[in-house]
């Protein structure tokens, strides 16, 4: 197991609101609690996530919106940032790496978070959001090279974005092995506590169960109660 390094400043992309919640609120909720500024980027406007004949993407869009703010307020989070994509239709654009870029650049992470670009086949009943991979794409090449390069998108530089690299990188979720855990055991009430604001997308009952789940069975790989899991890599 890998010595956990707090990050002073830490950036999640993810596709939609509620992906990080899902995904990583227990090493947020851990890191926020010891004094990190952890900043959520959301690609999409989220406004496709429904089955409800009455519901309009509009109203979709800021349901979603506000609950992914509750659950900021939960995890202790220092921002929430909506690009407002369309959700079901992102793609890793330029325009979306630049967008990134100029979030990187803005907050300047020491540690990002984003989900694999790569689609897997655990299990037999998820194939996974095609959204996802986009988003996670660009925001790898968001990271590099493009964040750290002074001649790409020089327009950020006359927003007065000097160009950042980013120390280390998490994917979650990972299409090859695991190298960094984080125990969330501390933490998995508070990360349980934001996942139940996505009133809209989730089952609670079911959300919780398979939550639990999901961490225990990473949290036996390093003999804790509950973890978190991801792919780190180093480029310092």
């Amino acid at each position: 197991m890998t010595t956990e390094v707090i990050p002073s400043i830490a950036m999640v992309v993810v596709a939609h609101p509620d992906d990080a919640d899902w995904g990583c609120s227990g090493s947020v909720a851990r890191w926020a609690q010891q004094g990190s500024k952890v900043i959520y980027v959301i690609c999409t406007d989220g406004s496709k996530g429904s089955d409800d004949p009455e519901m309009t993407p509009d109203r979709l869009i800021r349901t979603r919106k506000a609950e992914q703010e509750s659950a900021g307020r939960v995890l202790g989070l220092h921002k929430v940032v909506f690009l407002d994509y369309e959700d079901a239709m992102l793609e890793p654009s330029l325009d979306l790496r630049r967008d990134l870029v100029r979030q990187i650049r803005r907050y300047k992470p020491d540690t990002l978070i984003c989900g694999s670009p790569v689609r897997t086949f655990d299990g037999t009943g998820y194939l996974g959001h095609p959204d996802h991979q986009a988003s996670a794409e660009a925001a790898l090449a968001a990271v590099f090279p493009a964040a750290r390069d002074r001649l790409t998108f020089p327009e950020l530089l006359e927003e007065g974005l000097d160009p950042h690299k980013v120390s280390t990188v998490l994917i979650m979720q990972p299409s090859v092995e695991a190298n960094r855990w984080v125990d969330v055991t501390a933490t998995m009430d508070i990360a349980l506590e934001a996942l139940m604001q996505h009133v809209s997308q989730i089952d609670p009952e079911g959300a919780e169960r398979n939550m639990r789940y999901w961490r225990k069975r990473i949290g036996k790989t390093i003999g804790v109660e509950y973890a978190e899991a991801f792919r780190a890599f180093q480029l310092d």
